[in-house]
């Protein structure tokens, strides 16, 4: 069963870096809401309801109930900027989102297996070349995660972008595309074996002889 996300906001009037600045100090966090064929619609929020939320990666992928001043919007997180060098968030992007209508937003990426695949077991390393990808889908076959099975994976081989089992309903937009967009996800490679510390051995030798 997937988990209930329940954001609570205000709408706000003031807009510019001023208001913005003062939100903060405040203990807000400015934002923005639009979408769904209406109006932009700017928002605050209380910075630590929202991290307590953005502490949990399944926030970032699913479709979140915001709450304006008590009327509820279906939505998910779109963009989210943070300050370069504090912990605090500066300003969050929600997009509204229809039942009926597909929605493009990205996934993280589980992978499972790794420890009984036959390339790790003959001393392989496990490369993870994406953590996430971008899905199309309706708003209620929005999967928290996609899982990849690397369990049968070789010495060499890699799991491709449309190897990756979808659920029901999920598309792959960058697939639509070209074959190029066919990138590896995962791989297991040979360790590369460090000769450096026996390199420089043989030189101090040589430059005592």
């Amino acid at each position: 069963m997937k988990e209930a996300f329940v954001v609570n906001a205000q709408l706000r009037t003031d807009t510019g870096k001023g208001a913005s600045r003062r939100l903060r100090h405040a203990g807000l966090v400015p934002g923005i809401v639009y979408g769904a064929h209406q109006d932009p619609a700017m928002i605050s929020m209380v910075h630590s309801d929202l991290i307590q939320h953005l502490n949990q990666e399944a926030f970032y992928s699913h479709v979140l109930t915001l709450k304006i001043d008590g009327k509820s919007e279906q939505v998910i997180l779109k963009d989210l900027q943070r300050h370069p060098a504090r912990p605090f968030i500066m300003h969050a992007d929600f997009l509204r989102v229809s039942a009926k209508e597909k929605l493009k937003t990205h996934v993280p990426l589980h992978f499972v297996g790794e420890e009984v695949a036959p390339g790790v077991k003959a001393g392989g390393v496990v490369s993870h070349l994406l953590t996430e990808v971008d899905v199309s889908c309706l708003p209620g076959d929005l999967p928290e995660y996609i899982e990849v099975n690397v369990s049968a994976l070789g010495l060499g081989e890699a799991v491709m972008l449309s190897e990756l089992v979808l659920p029901k309903g999920v598309e792959l937009p960058a697939l639509a595309q070209d074959d190029a967009q066919d990138v590896q996800v995962v791989s297991i490679h040979a360790a590369h074996v460090a000769v450096e510390e026996d390199e420089a051995g043989e030189g101090e030798g040589a430059a005592e002889e």
